[in-house]
C-alpha cells in the first residue's frame, strides 16, 4: 500500500482532509438559535466572582452564555456556596460549567509538576482520582449543577454511558478542556463520539487548522481561546473574531488572560487578594465587548444573539 492508498482511506473513511484547510470554507453550522458565535468567560472562582461578572454584563449589556468556573475544583466550595453559585447562574440564565476536583499538579502525585512531567497529561491518576471525580460529581449536581469540564477521555465515556444509561441527569453536559490536549479533526471526532457537547482545542490553533477540525465531521462546538494566561502563551485573538467564527462556528469565545493557572487558581488566591478575582471577572466580561465590537467591525456578518434554550442552566 503506497502512502496515497493511506491517504485516501484515512479521508473517506473519517471524512477530514490529511493536511490543514487552507482554503478555509464558511461553515454552514451553528447554535441552535442560529447563532455562530457565544461568549464563554472562564476563570469565575467563586460566588463573589460570578456576582461581579454578571453586574459587569448588564452595566455593558454583554450576553454571556457560559462560564467555566471552579477550575480549581468545587471541592474548596462548601455546600451552602456551591448552593449559591448554582443559584446565580439559575438566576441569571448561565451555562454554569464546573471542575468537580482539581486536576494534577495539585493532587499528591509529583510528576506532573516536574520539569518534563508536565507532558503526561491531566488525565486522572488512579482509581482513586475516578471515585473522588465522581464524588464531588455527585455533589455538583446535588447542588443544581449540569455542566461539567473533563480532561480524561476515559472518565468521558464513563460519563456518557452513565448519561445515557440514565444514572445521571439527561441536560447533563461535558466540556472536553484544553487540558486534555485534542488539536485534529481525529481527536475531536473520538470526543463526540464518548459524549463531549463541546471541546477546547489547543490554544494556538492557526485558522487553516481550526477549519480543518470544524470541516473534518465534527457537529459539537468549538471553545476557541480569545485571550488566553501568560504563562501558556498569553496571545490575544479579538481581531481574528470574524474570522474565526466563520470558518469554525459555532464557536464559544473563550476568554481567560491572567498570569498562570497556577497562580489562578491554587487555593490560597482568594485569601491573598481576595479583589484580584472579582477585578478579573469585570476585566473578561469588557474583553467579551471587545470581541464583539471588532464583529461588528467585520466586512461580512457574523450572526449572535442572545438563545439560550439549549444551555445546560442549572437546576435549582
Amino acid at each position: 500500500m503506497s502512502y496515497k492508498d493511506m491517504e485516501e482511506y484515512v479521508e473517506k473513511e473519517f471524512g477530514f482532509s490529511m493536511r490543514d484547510r487552507y482554503d478555509m470554507p464558511d461553515s454552514e453550522q451553528t447554535f441552535p438559535g442560529g447563532a455562530q458565535a457565544r461568549i464563554e468567560i472562564s476563570g469565575i472562582e467563586n460566588c463573589d466572582n460570578l456576582e461581579e461578572m454578571v453586574d459587569e454584563a448588564d452595566k455593558r449589556d454583554i450576553t454571556v452564555h457560559r462560564v467555566i468556573s471552579l477550575v480549581k475544583g468545587a471541592t474548596l466550595l462548601d455546600d451552602a456556596e456551591l448552593e449559591y453559585f448554582a443559584q446565580i447562574g439559575a438566576e441569571n440564565d448561565l451555562e454554569i460549567m464546573v471542575n468537580p476536583c482539581a486536576s494534577r499538579g495539585w493532587d499528591e502525585g509529583r510528576q506532573y509538576v516536574t520539569d518534563e512531567g508536565y507532558v503526561s497529561g491531566m488525565r486522572l491518576r488512579g482509581h482513586d482520582a475516578m471515585y473522588h471525580y465522581l464524588r464531588e460529581f455527585d455533589r455538583c449536581l446535588e447542588a443544581g449543577i449540569r455542566g461539567f469540564l473533563v480532561t480524561d477521555e476515559g472518565m468521558l465515556r464513563v460519563l456518557q454511558s452513565l448519561r445515557e444509561e440514565g444514572h445521571i441527569p439527561e441536560d447533563t453536559a461535558f466540556k472536553v478542556s484544553v487540558f486534555a490536549g485534542h488539536g485534529t479533526a481525529a481527536g475531536g471526532q473520538l470526543l463526540q463520539k464518548y459524549g463531549a457537547d463541546s471541546f477546547n482545542p489547543l490554544g494556538d490553533m492557526t485558522l487553516p487548522m481550526l477549519s480543518s477540525i470544524r470541516q473534518g465531521g465534527l457537529d459539537i462546538p468549538l471553545d476557541i481561546y480569545m485571550s488566553l494566561v501568560e504563562s501558556m502563551g498569553g496571545f490575544q485573538r479579538f481581531h481574528e473574531a470574524a474570522d474565526i467564527a466563520r470558518v469554525a462556528a459555532p464557536v464559544y469565545y473563550k476568554i481567560e488572560p491572567g498570569p498562570s493557572e497556577g497562580e489562578m487558581y491554587n487555593t490560597w488566591v482568594d485569601a491573598r487578594n481576595p479583589e484580584f478575582g472579582d477585578n478579573m471577572a469585570r476585566a473578561r466580561v469588557k474583553y467579551a465587548q471587545i470581541i464583539l465590537e471588532w464583529l461588528d467591525r467585520a466586512p461580512f456578518e457574523i450572526e449572535t444573539n442572545d438563545y439560550k434554550e439549549d444551555l445546560c442552566i442549572p437546576q435549582v
